[in-house]
């Protein structure tokens, strides 16, 4: 599970700003004990804040971090596809990432600090026993193994200034390394437009869990459809095989009717109906291997019924017993009365145009209770991140004021 994620001088985001997903209030059923830690973590975190203010970049600065674990040993020869802060009074120096998870009650803490020309610092430290252990620490080019670990020692030879070690280490298959990278790599990252898709296409997730007829899976998928209480009774998913061996598949979704049960093709769904079933696939994976989904703009994507028991699904330790975790950014107040108060981050942009990031459980120290309406209150302009709307300008453009 994530512990923490931290970033600087990436899109909008100046100064670090830090994500945290431990519990403040750990009495509740929603946050996962860690023994080993001695600390809870939370299933699901909501960025909030007005339009243009980061919080799309601070989620995604995570997703950023995962593509280039991913991608940095194949795609980055001509450079680094990095974003930095672009209204530095000066010249910016690099961007940081830190992120901290917990993987079978082991405490890891992996950093990068690069820019666009070469990767300056790297490490991926363990906690076994409380105690700070180097798994592998680099300075430019030059590589430090923790001892023990000679089964990377193939990394230096793939080592340039521009790939990330943890990018090749990860390909080794040492436990350790290969676990954290798996950890890293198993989340999903969805949005608006990510979801945005032609009205004929259907998501590849299908072939896994609904092309057989009887399964756990697809018993789970149809039970997520018919949670939007859209009328949907089944999936028929038919498939061709033309005369040069290429496949095409065809899916129809069942509706309940007045005269029976009536199949209506994909590409005639509502977008919002293709919206959630798009969603099944990445949501129930992500639940069924307890890993991360970070979802932007939730709110622009479904209706507020369909992402309160989104979170529910997360909140659950039924429905997630291994403790999967969501992330997402909205504008949607109501959902606020689905999540706790450690559950809830602020952004707002600053004088400099850079995003500052604030946790609600710590604005103005004690006053933010328990029990606090938070809906009412983040409407009433109690934690600030609401947009500073000054029509004045607008009136004078339309000739309405002098």
């Amino acid at each position: 599970m994530l512990i923490r994620f931290e970033v600087s001088n990436f899109r909008s985001i100046h100064h670090p700003v830090e994500l945290s997903m431990v519990a403040v209030d750990d009495d509740r059923r929603e946050a996962r004990h860690v023994p080993n830690l001695n600390l809870s973590l939370l299933p699901v975190a909501a960025v909030y804040g007005p339009n243009a203010s980061g919080k799309s970049n601070v989620l995604a600065a995570m997703g950023w971090l995962r593509d280039a674990v991913r991608d940095s040993l194949r795609f980055w020869d001509d450079g680094i596809p990095l974003q930095p802060f672009a209204f530095a009074e000066s010249e910016a120096t690099t961007s940081e990432f830190t992120i901290e998870s917990a993987i079978d009650g082991v405490r890891f803490e992996y950093i990068v600090e690069l820019d666009a020309k070469a990767v300056q610092y790297e490490a991926l430290f363990h906690y076994p026993e409380k105690k700070r252990r180097r798994l592998f620490e680099r300075e430019g080019t030059a590589l430090t193994l923790q001892r023990g670990l000679g089964s990377l020692s193939g990394t230096r030879e793939l080592l340039t200034e521009r790939t990330l070690a943890l990018s090749i280490a990860r390909r080794f298959e040492e436990p350790l390394v290969s676990g954290f990278s798996r950890e890293l790599l198993g989340g999903e990252t969805l949005g608006n437009q990510s979801l945005i898709r032609r009205p004929s296409h259907y998501p590849n997730w299908t072939r896994h869990w609904l092309d057989l007829p009887i399964t756990a899976e697809r018993a789970e998928a149809l039970a997520m459809l018919r949670m939007a209480d859209l009328g949907i009774d089944d999936v028929m998913i038919d498939q061709h095989v033309g005369d040069d061996g290429s496949e095409s598949r065809k899916v129809s979704l069942v509706h309940r009717t007045a005269k029976g049960r009536v199949p209506l093709d994909f590409a005639d769904e509502s977008e919002g109906t293709r919206t959630w079933f798009t969603m099944i696939g990445p949501i129930l994976t992500t639940l069924r291997t307890g890993t991360l989904v970070i979802f932007d703009e939730l709110d622009a994507s479904l209706h507020p019924t369909l992402s309160s028991q989104l979170i529910r699904l997360f909140h659950d330790p039924t429905t997630n017993p291994l403790g999967a975790q969501l992330i997402f950014s909205s504008h949607d107040t109501s959902l606020l009365n689905h999540l706790n108060r450690d559950e809830v981050w602020l952004t707002e942009k600053l004088e400099d145009g850079a995003t500052r990031l604030g946790a609600l459980a710590e604005f103005a120290g004690e006053r933010v209770r328990k029990s606090q309406n938070l809906e009412k209150a983040y409407l009433h302009g109690r934690f600030g991140a609401l947009p500073d709307v000054d029509r004045t300008e607008m009136l004078r453009a339309l000739g309405l004021i002098g």
